[in-house]
C-alpha cells in the first residue's frame, strides 16, 4: 500500500517536474544565471528559513511523539547548520549587507509561502503543518541529487548544488519523509487529505519562489 508521501508526491509531480524545468535551475546550472537574481533569492530565501526554522520549534510544541520532538527542535535551534554557513558565506561572497536585507521587503510569493505554513499549523493541525515543511527537503534535495550530475561551471552555484545532495540533508530529508509517514498512518482519512493538500500547496510555492527570484517579484 502506498504510503501518505507517496502519495503527496505523485499529487505533486507536475509542480516538480515545472520545478526542476524551471529558468532559474536551469540558468542556474549552466551558470547563465543572472547574479542579481540569485542575489534576490538568498535574499528573500533568508526571510522563509527564518520562518521555516521558527515553524519546526512551534509544530515541536504541539507533538507528542519524543522522537518527532528532538527533530523538530533540533531543526528549530540549528537547521541544517551547513545550509547556514554556506548561507552566511554567500552573503559575504556577494556583499549582501545587513541595511541591504532591511531594505528589501518580503515579496509576495515569500509572504504567501509562510502564511501558508502557519495556517497549516494554526488553523490546520501540526499533521498538516509537518506535510507543508516536507516540500522544502524533499524537492531540494532531489533538485541537488538530478544537478550534481553535471554541476555548475558558476563556483557559487556549484556550492549552492553542493548544499542539497550532501549526506547531512539527504539525512536530514528521509526523516522528515519518515515523520510524515509516520503522523499520516494514524490520521483520519479527511485529516491524510488535508495533509496532501497542505504539501501541494507547499510545492506549488516552491515552484513560484523560482520565478519570484527569477523576475525579482515586487509588490
Amino acid at each position: 500500500m502506498p504510503t501518505i508521501t507517496d502519495q503527496m508526491k505523485q499529487k505533486a509531480e507536475p509542480l516538480w517536474q515545472a520545478s526542476f524545468n524551471h529558468p532559474f535551475i536551469k540558468e542556474l546550472s549552466t551558470g547563465q544565471l543572472p547574479m542579481e537574481e540569485f542575489r534576490y533569492y538568498l535574499k528573500q530565501d533568508r526571510y522563509y528559513l527564518q520562518n521555516f526554522s521558527t515553524l519546526h520549534g512551534k509544530i515541536a510544541d504541539q507533538i507528542k511523539d519524543p522522537s518527532i520532538k528532538k527533530f523538530l527542535y533540533a531543526g528549530a535551534t540549528g537547521l541544517n547548520d551547513s545550509e547556514k554557513d554556506v548561507r552566511t558565506e554567500f552573503f559575504q561572497q556577494l556583499a549582501i549587507t545587513p541595511a541591504e536585507i532591511r531594505q528589501t521587503p518580503m515579496a509576495p510569493n515569500a509572504y504567501n509561502y509562510v502564511s501558508h505554513m502557519y495556517h497549516e499549523l494554526y488553523v490546520g493541525s501540526p499533521r498538516r503543518a509537518c506535510a507543508a515543511l516536507l516540500p522544502c527537503y524533499w524537492l531540494y534535495n532531489d533538485l541537488g541529487k538530478q544537478l550534481i550530475k553535471n554541476g555548475s561551471p558558476m563556483k557559487i552555484y556549484q556550492e549552492f548544488i553542493e548544499t542539497y545532495d550532501s549526506p547531512e540533508f539527504t539525512d536530514a530529508t528521509n526523516t522528515m519523509i519518515s515523520i510524515v509517514d509516520q503522523l499520516g498512518e494514524k490520521a483520519e482519512p479527511a485529516e491524510r487529505q488535508a495533509m496532501v493538500t497542505a504539501f501541494v500547496r507547499s510545492s506549488y510555492y516552491e515552484l513560484h519562489f523560482w520565478g519570484m527570484a527569477y523576475t525579482e517579484q515586487k509588490w
